[in-house]
């Protein structure tokens, strides 16, 4: 391809941040389109598996990524109602077995990072841009004005305005509720903090992970609950409704939401996208990350998957002799992958919020790790 094509991308999260550093570095003209006032993220952490990271290697900032968050050595998960370990992860390895680390960190501090590379790789980046609509290859703005390219992408999360194009319907609710807050680690967390990992149970679960030096904890509470739909990620909790879900849950639960009450708590419902038979129209539109498959967070792959898709198709665009072949190259690496683990990610929420939390471990467990997901290398997977 000449490079001389000019690439719109609709939306600066993670997906869309690292699509435009990666693409960028191509070679090509990248315009990225965020509709908030000033790139950024939200106050919540994110696990970044070794896959994930390969591919923030593929834009210069593993490392850099790596010393801002954490590398926990271990994980487990426990059972709600005495706390006893049902599974031990090791993490110690994971440099050594996948060629890249294990990092768990808060989201501001991924997403700066990101907006650097981009800028740096001489991305035209627009704040306050917000897509209503779009035609052929251009995005159109709220305003009326228009931004054209040769290829749109669409990396605007689960309600994104380029997938209507795809499929005109909403996300649909999961059935899960999440309770998210942060809260810095005191002699009380010490133990829970030295061992992060995930206390399971009929229907709801608690993770734990550190941030930032491992300062402060990123707690995120989940449990099945109707009535509640609103995926907004800002919108103030109640602290007494997980009082009330895990009410006779074990001392370290219950030490993790007496902590979680005295910060600030955020409540959102899970809502997700079905799989998508074609992530392709006119040779000169696609979707990555959420947009293209946005999946419930119980293997902790969402954030990987947009930024292996971000990754891949900057390598299939750049192998490529137009855009038409960079865009089949990239839904043939990537469509496959990405729906098996949607599908795993909801499965992966039944067995751990099971009705006998006893019956986890025994055999062989499924998670992230066993399901092969940190073999994956988005830098040298075939396009």
């Amino acid at each position: 391809m000449s490079r001389a094509e000019k690439i719109v991308i609709v939306g600066g999260g993670i997906a869309g941040m690292t699509a435009a550093a990666a693409i960028a570095g191509q070679g090509f003209a990248v315009t990225l389109l965020e509709s908030a006032p000033a790139f950024g993220e939200i106050g919540a952490g994110v696990t970044l598996s070794p896959n994930a990271m390969k591919g923030l290697d593929f834009i210069g900032i593993c490392e850099a990524v790596a010393a801002a968050g954490v590398e926990p050595t271990r994980q487990r998960i426990q059972h709600w109602e005495d706390g006893r370990t049902l599974v031990t992860m090791d993490r110690s390895t994971q440099r050594e077995k996948y060629g890249a680390p294990y990092v768990t960190i808060h989201r501001a501090d991924l997403h700066n990072l990101l907006t650097d590379a981009a800028r740096t790789a001489g991305v035209d980046m627009r704040t306050n841009s917000v897509v209503v609509d779009s035609e052929g290859a251009t995005a159109i703005l709220d305003d009326g004005s228009r931004v054209a390219g040769d290829l749109l992408i669409g990396a605007d999360g689960v309600k994104s305005i380029i997938r209507q194009r795809f499929e005109p319907t909403e996300p649909h609710f999961t059935g899960h509720v999440a309770w998210r807050a942060l809260v810095p680690v005191t002699s009380e967390l010490q133990e829970m903090s030295d061992f992060p990992g995930i206390i399971i149970g009929p229907g709801a679960m608690i993770t734990r992970y550190n941030i930032r030096g491992s300062a402060a904890m990123n707690l995120v509470f989940f449990a099945r609950q109707d009535g509640w739909t609103d995926d907004g990620w800002a919108i103030a909790a109640d602290p007494s409704e997980i009082e009330a879900i895990y009410a006779g849950w074990c001392g370290d639960a219950q030490k993790l939401i007496e902590a979680a009450c005295h910060q600030p708590m955020f409540k959102w419902a899970i809502n997700a996208r079905g799989a998508l038979p074609d992530w392709i129209i006119d040779d000169n539109v696609t979707l990555i990350g959420d947009a293209a498959h946005a999946m419930t967070p119980f293997l902790g792959h969402g954030a990987a998957c947009g930024i292996e898709d971000a990754v891949i198709l900057a390598r299939t665009l750049a192998a490529s002799s137009d855009i038409a072949e960079g865009l089949s190259r990239y839904q043939a690496a990537r469509h496959e992958r990405a729906t098996w683990i949607q599908s795993e990610s909801n499965a992966n929420a039944d067995r751990m919020q099971g009705q006998d939390a006893d019956m986890f471990g025994i055999g062989k467990a499924k998670d992230e790790e066993s399901l092969g997901l940190f073999n994956y290398d988005c830098r040298l997977e075939p396009v």
